[in-house]
């Protein structure tokens, strides 16, 4: 990879903290989204199943949730991380907060089931799409040295929006009878989409690509447009770097949501007879430790490399999760901290990525390479969340069982990121 060229344009400090403030806010947006459902899944079953509801059907209703959010996430962030590339990161971005934020509150008026899964899908759209192009943006307007900070602060804008939304539902719990509320307020984020598309300076970095591809193929076609740029990704020289970022996207992602997440309808069935507001207690502890470790992620991978960082990682977080699944349980009073700890290091990963993922692609497919990368996870994730669905119901229900296996998924992430190249020292290649 090469050092940016001189010539190309930098924003002032005014618009660089403008793009940062903008893009971690559609960040903590998306992660209430992500954290939504989680902790308002079993509630949302209460009420719309009525008689036929059974806590394993809720389990299994817990898993199609997740998956199609995940699949809408998956298409989402690759159709519109290429639309990054095309048309700019801040309209993509304006884009991506509008699909999150409209769909996400139309599920306050929902009737059944099957009606808020379609919505959930749509929601994905939106927040697989927020992700490439506001760390994208972010990236490429911030100088080289103060990326690993950058880094950080972006991949804790999901968990700070986990986090604000467990408090959020300790003072208004959620319950059968009063969870319509949540998604009306999901929908807010609306503004912020209409801002970032009108006002929001564009990468200058994008800017200069443009104009050179335009220079240089003055027709529209062969200027390429997202399918040629996504055809570029699966042919060499970028394809091992499209594989590695995939694959090692995919293990924290499919991780989360087939294993980790599991301890918080786990926790609210244990606990919310006698503690109605636990869950989201439980919520509340990992997404603290998920806020501090995602924006350690990046510091952790420029002290120590990307290489040894990720395999550290990863061999910490299959060790905590077996822990808390294994030999704690809700309610213990080991419980809460081993959810904090697991919290905190398990989301080391989504410091990691912000820094890592930019650094595998030049710019013209930037935004494109890191949401394909990230959102073939996503893909990853929802066939995951239907296996561990299925096999919650084989297991009987066990949510300690099917935490544990699910946790095998991250021991994986020490073998794979010996086949990826050390990016560490190198500056974003133009």
């Amino acid at each position: 990879m090469v050092t940016p060229s001189p010539t190309t344009p930098a924003l002032g400090s005014r618009a660089r903290w403008a793009v940062l403030i903008a893009a971690f806010s559609g960040l903590l947006f998306d992660g209430i989204e992500l954290g939504l459902m989680p902790v308002a899944s079993l509630s949302v079953s209460q009420s719309l199943l009525g008689d036929q509801f059974r806590h394993e059907l809720a389990g299994d209703w817990f898993a199609r949730f997740t998956a199609s959010l995940m699949l809408g996430a998956a298409v989402g962030g690759i159709a519109l991380g290429s639309l990054g590339d095309r048309i700019g990161r801040t309209r993509a971005m304006g884009i991506s907060i509008l699909f999150y934020s409209i769909f996400a509150g139309l599920g306050a008026w929902v009737k059944t089931q099957e009606q808020m899964l379609v919505l959930r899908f749509m929601v994905g759209l939106g927040v697989g799409g927020m992700w490439p192009n506001g760390v994208v943006l972010v990236s490429e307007c911030w100088p080289n040295a103060s990326r690993p900070v950058v880094a950080g602060v972006m991949g804790a804008g999901l968990n700070a929006g986990i986090l604000l939304l467990s408090q959020l539902a300790r003072v208004w719990p959620i319950t059968p009878d009063s969870w319509r509320w949540l998604f009306k307020l999901a929908a807010i984020p609306a503004v912020l989409g209409i801002v970032v598309l009108w006002w929001l300076p564009e990468s200058p970095k994008w800017l200069a690509s443009r104009s050179s591809r335009r220079k240089e193929a003055p027709t529209p076609s062969a200027r390429g447009d997202g399918g040629s740029r996504l055809h570029e990704l699966f042919r060499p020289p970028l394809l091992q770097l499209t594989l590695v970022g995939i694959v090692l996207a995919s293990i924290p992602l499919v991780g989360a949501w087939a294993a980790s997440k599991w301890m918080i309808p786990w926790a609210d069935k244990l606990a919310s007879a006698t503690h109605p507001g636990y869950k989201a207690i439980v919520q509340g502890w990992w997404a603290l430790g998920a806020t501090l470790g995602s924006f350690c992620g990046a510091q952790v991978a420029a002290w120590l490399g990307r290489r040894l960082s990720y395999c550290l990682i990863s061999l910490g977080t299959t060790a905590l999760t077996i822990v808390m699944f294994q030999l704690t349980a809700p309610l213990q009073s080991l419980f809460l901290p081993i959810v904090f700890a697991q919290g905190f290091v398990a989301t080391l990963f989504f410091g990691w990525l912000p820094l890592y993922l930019p650094e595998l692609f030049p710019t013209r497919v930037r935004a494109a390479g890191s949401g394909l990368a990230m959102n073939s996870g996503r893909f990853a994730t929802a066939v995951g969340v239907f296996i561990s669905g299925a096999l919650f119901a084989a297991l009987g229900g066990s949510y300690p069982m099917v935490g544990a296996f699910g946790a095998l998924i991250y021991a994986l992430g020490m073998i794979a990121i010996w086949f990826a190249p050390d990016t560490s020292g190198k500056n974003l290649e133009n």
